[in-house]
């Protein structure tokens, strides 16, 4: 019995020291003061809208694909003669390579871009005031970089293209463009009063668009020669009445009276429905002389003009400009009238 008793003790000794040992071991991981100090709440970070500088109106994509009217351009003798796969096709685009009539002797060089452009012949319109022709529509097809340079040929790999490349097409050095910058967003005024700036029309769309919208290209009859610039916005109008695709009479077809179709008993009536007044209610009788909306028209003040949409200049020439239509109220089409603001 004695020895049972040593023997528990020491295992009870032996335990207690155990849980000792935990418990200085914890707390050596632990201060007393971090145990008991509150931990501080972090302070909320507030993260404030940046604000958008202004965008481009427009992509590469119709910057160097717009093409334009250039009053009598000089002569222009480099072009696509050949292609890599010529023998398999006669259309190129992105990525394929093709040759064209200059090299060493005539001073290209690797690295030179061109823009590929495709003269379409002298143009006129009939919406322009401006006599004579207004220049030759050129097309602007894509891009080239010349990869490498022979003896009188050289070697580009198209780096762009808005259409199919054709053997033909001429090259010229490739312009540098800025797309101008959007304006804040503000309703457009369908009622603004006109400035008494330069005066124009849209005389063609790209692509032969009668009806066009917005963030598409367009021409107008105004150019260098009116004090125009590119990044100069412009409104888009007509005359009041004007602008329909299809035509309708302005006479009206329906009598202010008619007889036979009331009733024998009842007698509703000879007014005729949707006609309208007489122009002497108090001296005429219900079959009297009725107004029309011809004599309305003829004799009314001048009205508003209606504002279709507003349009910014994109590149300039001589007689016409190259433009891109940023808002719209309804359709624009060609024969447009457009306002410099």
């Amino acid at each position: 019995m004695r020895i049972n008793h040593l023997f528990y003790r020491s295992f009870a000794a032996t335990a207690l020291l155990l849980v000792c040992g935990l418990i200085y071991s914890a707390g050596a991981q632990t201060s007393p003061g971090q145990m008991s100090r509150p931990q501080p709440t972090p302070t909320p970070t507030v993260v404030l809208p940046v604000k958008k500088g202004a965008q481009p109106v427009t992509g590469k994509a119709n910057l160097y694909c717009a093409g334009f009217i250039q009053y009598a351009p000089a002569p222009n003798n480099l072009q696509i003669v050949g292609g890599e796969e010529e023998q398999e096709q006669r259309i190129y685009g992105f990525g394929d390579y093709v040759y064209i009539n200059a090299g060493a002797q005539q001073g290209v060089r690797e690295g030179q871009e061109y823009i590929v452009i495709r003269p379409r012949g002298q143009f006129k319109s009939r919406h322009s005031k401006k006599k004579g022709w207004l220049g030759v529509y050129t097309q602007e097809i894509g891009g080239l970089r010349v990869v490498r340079v022979k003896d009188q040929v050289s070697v580009a790999q198209v780096i762009s293209s808005c259409d199919d490349l054709l053997l033909g097409d001429l090259l010229r050095a490739a312009p540098q463009r800025v797309a101008p910058l959007q304006r804040e967003e503000v309703k457009l005024d369908r009622f603004s009063e006109p400035t008494g700036k330069q005066k124009g029309r849209i005389i063609l769309a790209r692509d032969l668009r009668e009806m066009v919208s917005r963030d598409q290209v367009v021409f107008i009859d105004l150019g260098s020669e009116d004090n125009v610039r590119p990044g100069d916005f412009l409104t888009i109008y007509r005359p009041l009445g004007k602008g329909n695709v299809t035509r309708f009479r302005d006479e009206e077809v329906t009598p202010t009276a008619n007889s036979g179709f009331g009733s024998d008993i009842y007698k509703g009536g000879k007014f005729s429905n949707k006609a309208q007044r007489v122009k002497d209610p108090n001296n005429t009788g219900i079959f009297g002389p009725m107004v029309t909306t011809p004599q309305i028209l003829d004799k009314r003040p001048r009205m508003p003009r209606k504002v279709v949409g507003e349009m910014v200049i994109l590149s300039v020439q001589q007689r016409t400009a190259a433009a891109i239509i940023t808002r719209v109220a309804q359709e624009v089409h060609t024969g447009d009238y457009v306002e410099l603001q």
